[in-house]
């Protein structure tokens, strides 16, 4: 998995590209938390590229969610698609998680 780091203005963009499973689902909650101390508001994860998900990728997800929502950080999910997207449907978190369609989209959101 490759993470790539763009910004809209005030908003952080991270582009992930690959699969966001066991062996490196950390490097996105790393990544959130260095944004965090770095007092970024907010933030947008683009999974356009993301191949594959698992329950740990899953969990990451959550667990950056939760602990933005605590901080009141704005958070958002892009591009939703495929086998990503089919295994956040059969966890029934399509709901939960602050998704949006288009990159577009959530920058739109962000500003207001």
């Amino acid at each position: 998995m490759e993470l790539k780091i763009r910004k809209s203005d005030e908003i952080y963009i991270i582009d992930v590209n690959g699969d966001m499973d066991l062996y490196n689902s950390y490097k996105v909650k790393e990544l959130v938390a260095k944004m965090v101390d770095k007092k970024v508001q907010k933030i947008v994860i683009n999974l356009q590229d993301g191949e594959y998900i698992d329950s740990s990728g899953i969990g990451a997800l959550i667990y950056i969610y939760s602990s933005t929502k605590k901080l009141g950080i704005k958070f958002l999910i892009a591009n939703v698609h495929g086998s990503v997207k089919k295994v956040i449907e059969l966890t029934k978190l399509m709901s939960y998680l602050p998704i949006v369609t288009t990159v577009e989209d959530a920058v739109k959101k962000l500003k207001v």
